[in-house]
């Protein structure tokens, strides 16, 4: 059929993360592509409990629509967990979204014209790109180091730059590299979009999963002008299957979501938000979540004991403080996108480096997850992955 689709379908294309996890559903492939949760942590007799708890209970309200805003006990205990990222909230300043992606899609839909101008991380994260993509902005991305983003670079940017939207970061252990800011930059992030006069999407969906160290304040924390949207998500301390994240913004932002959200799909699932406040009720998250830590903990060191011996020296990656990612960078000749259909070859998979940057280059990176495998799987697939670099050297 020559049906006439609109301009924006011209830049949206299929995600290669999602098209990778098609290859890797194969039980004998090792994959460290996909930022999936370990499904064996999953509170799933818990989730049984509650779900007949809330049928019995209140089964015609959850099995109803619901305001847009979201379930509002599930709310209140979103605002009071806020503070776990030294963020004082209101439930008034929290919508429940189909997961943090469906705040990362209304941005774009609130903030971006064709042209406009998008800042983020180099790298960022491929979701995020994609559901920017849409609107047709331009991305300009911004250096990052092991603290974070290049406030210097930030800062020359927002002055020679015009038309500037938005500023996209990831602060805590980021998805791909999975680096976390210094406090210092938390602090001066806000000082130039003050200056600047310019919003700032933080996207956290890995905070609360730190190994070791105090969790820092959000940069959302140190806002004093209610510049800065805060997403949030369960997927990565509970479960994805629930698809629920949340959007926390100053009164007349939340408002624009709010609108969105009514023309996008009405509200989030009553039945699942009232699941999970039940759950929150009933149970223990935080307790939850320690037992989460102590595997990817026990994981991610396996990790990278085991890529310290078996890759070649000239291979350099991140050491994150938490999270579910790991970033390798592989000497500038070694193209990943070449180097991912060899490692299928050898039933391992991983995520060319090259996606993660909205203006091309950099092929010689490659994401790893090290949530989703179990310890012995890690081990072999580390050397399977090792062995192919060195076939490339």
């Amino acid at each position: 059929m020559d049906l006439n689709y609109s301009k924006r379908m011209d830049s949206i294309k299929a995600s290669e993360i999602r098209e990778l996890l098609k290859l890797t559903q194969q039980p004998e492939i090792i994959s460290f592509a996909g930022g999936l949760p370990a499904p064996e942590l999953f509170p799933v007799e818990e989730i049984k409990d509650v779900t007949g708890k809330v049928l019995d209970d209140m089964g015609m309200q959850a099995l109803q629509y619901g305001p847009t805003e979201g379930y509002d006990p599930l709310r209140e205990k979103i605002a009071k967990r806020m503070k776990k990222y030294g963020i004082e909230t209101d439930m008034k300043n929290i919508l429940i979204t189909s997961g943090s992606q469906q705040g990362l899609d209304f941005t774009g839909k609130i903030f971006l014209n064709e042209g406009d101008v998008v800042l983020c991380e180099s790298p960022s994260y491929l979701g995020a790109l994609n559901a920017f993509k849409a609107y047709e902005p331009k991305f300009i991305e911004i250096p990052t180091d092991n603290d974070g983003m290049d406030m210097e670079k930030l800062e020359e940017v927002l002055k020679t730059t015009d038309n500037v939207k938005v500023l996209y970061v990831i602060p805590d252990f980021q998805n791909p590299s999975g680096r976390t800011w210094s406090v210092e930059r938390r602090k001066k992030v806000i000082e130039l979009a003050n200056k600047y006069n310019l919003p700032i999407v933080e996207d956290n969906p890995y905070g609360e999963l730190r190994f070791e160290g105090e969790m820092p304040p959000s940069i959302k924390s140190f806002d004093t002008e209610g510049r800065v949207i805060f997403l949030g998500t369960f997927s990565k301390t509970l479960c994805p299957g629930f698809r629920l994240g949340w959007t926390c913004a100053e009164d007349e932002v939340l408002n624009k979501y709010i609108l969105i959200k009514q023309g996008s799909d009405l509200q989030a699932s009553t039945f699942s938000q009232m699941i999970l406040d039940r759950f929150l009720t009933d149970y223990d998250l935080d307790e939850h979540i320690e037992k989460i830590k102590t595997v990817y903990r026990k994981r991610r060191d396996l990790m990278l004991d085991t890529m310290e011996k078996e890759f070649p020296k000239e291979v350099t990656f991140t050491r994150p403080e938490g999270g579910l990612f790991t970033w390798v960078t592989l000497p500038e000749h070694i193209n990943a996108r070449i180097l991912a259909p060899m490692c299928i070859k050898k039933k391992v998979a991983f995520v060319p480096g090259g996606s993660f940057y909205p203006n091309g280059g950099n092929e010689n990176t490659l994401r790893i997850n090290y949530s989703n495998m179990d310890e012995e799987r890690i081990v072999i697939g580390v050397k399977r992955l090792a062995e192919s670099i060195k076939e490339m050297m």
